[in-house]
């Protein structure tokens, strides 16, 4: 695998539905705070980050529920793949059901057939393994970074910062909510590792994984904030269209689609692999067990479950990104890595 489509996959988790709620939440404390906490979030989530590489690595690119085995023991190891599971898994239902609304803006379709559509499409591509996803993910990631800085041009001639400029401390904790959700890529880290093999580049790409992004989300969160303030929508995109009509609608839709697409492949592929890993399960029954019950969840209708699982997907996000890590941290500095290995294998 190229440096590029490493990164293109690591940056691609990370951007899904995250950001399209990241200036909302911005809007609920001012811009000033909400760039210091996604700027503070983003540190810590790296530093995380290079402890899941880190140890992958000195584990021959084992995925985060071994690590968490290995080094915590089984509770530790199942606490982990419990964390990932509920984050995949409300992710990949959020995904799903958010995606037919994308693809019924776009071109009309009916939103429940658009949504089986896509889970045909980015299923295929997660099938298919990380190779081919990774080339999927730098074409479509290279779209969506091109995407984000047209909608910085279009908005910031029309804004104004003084309507960013207040605090509100009440939605705090929203921010670093979502700040916790847009920076995850924590999962795929161990497949794109071992897919590269090199881990001084997988050190540079992971600390690039996390830069751009940020720089991304600020810009965007900029945007917003500076032309809609308090008035900025759940959902950013959807204001394009109240200020350039189709285009805007076009461009508000297609920001979305890339967006959700890159991180349900990513998001997919993690899970996969920790699934087959851990539970020594083979490559199909994984599979099918990563892709297919959120889409039998979204088919029966479950509306309300998405927004429940919002909040568990929080949950499994701050578990196992940041939570855990740290305590494995900690605990390697307490017990060298090398006894626990030694002890599983």
């Amino acid at each position: 695998m190229k440096k590029s489509e490493a990164l293109a996959i690591l940056i691609g988790t990370q951007i899904g539905a995250g950001v399209l709620g990241l200036p909302y939440a911005a809007s609920e404390v001012g811009l000033i705070p909400a760039l210091a906490v996604l700027i503070g979030v983003m540190l810590l989530m790296l530093f995380t980050a290079y402890i899941v590489l880190d140890l992958s690595a000195k584990m021959n690119g084992a995925q985060m529920s071994t690590i968490a085995q290995r080094v915590l023991g089984k509770p530790g190891g199942w606490i982990m793949l419990i964390s990932i599971a509920i984050m995949s898994f409300g992710a990949l239902l959020a995904y799903i059901s958010g995606i037919g609304g994308v693809l019924n803006g776009l071109f009309g379709i009916n939103e429940r057939l658009g949504a089986v559509l896509f889970w045909l499409f980015a299923s295929l591509i997660v099938y298919t393994g990380i190779e081919m996803s990774g080339k999927s993910e730098l074409a479509m990631s290279l779209a969506m970074l091109v995407l984000f800085l047209l909608v910085a041009i279009l908005l910031l001639p029309k804004g104004d910062v003084h309507r960013a400029m207040y605090f509100n401390r009440e939605g705090l904790w929203k921010i670093i909510g979502v700040s916790i959700f847009a920076l995850g890529c924590h999962s795929i880290i161990p497949d794109v590792y071992k897919s590269l093999g090199n881990y001084k580049e997988m050190k540079r790409v992971v600390l690039l994984a996390f830069l751009i992004p940020t720089a991304v989300y600020a810009l965007f969160m900029v945007s917003f904030l500076i032309v809609f303030g308090r008035e900025t929508p759940q959902i950013a995109t959807q204001a394009l269209a109240s200020l350039y009509g189709s285009f805007g609608n076009i461009i508000g839709n297609l920001i979305p689609f890339f967006a959700i697409t890159t991180s349900y492949i990513g998001i997919a592929l993690a899970q996969l692999s920790n699934l087959q890993e851990f539970l020594k399960l083979p490559r199909n029954v994984a599979f099918v067990l990563t892709v297919v019950p959120p889409l039998i969840v979204y088919l029966l209708g479950i509306g309300d479950f998405v927004s429940v699982l919002g909040v568990a997907g929080d949950t499994g996000d701050l578990m196992a990104f940041i939570v855990l890590p740290i305590v494995i941290y900690i605990t390697t500095r307490l017990l060298p890595v090398g006894s626990g290995e030694a002890e599983a294998t």
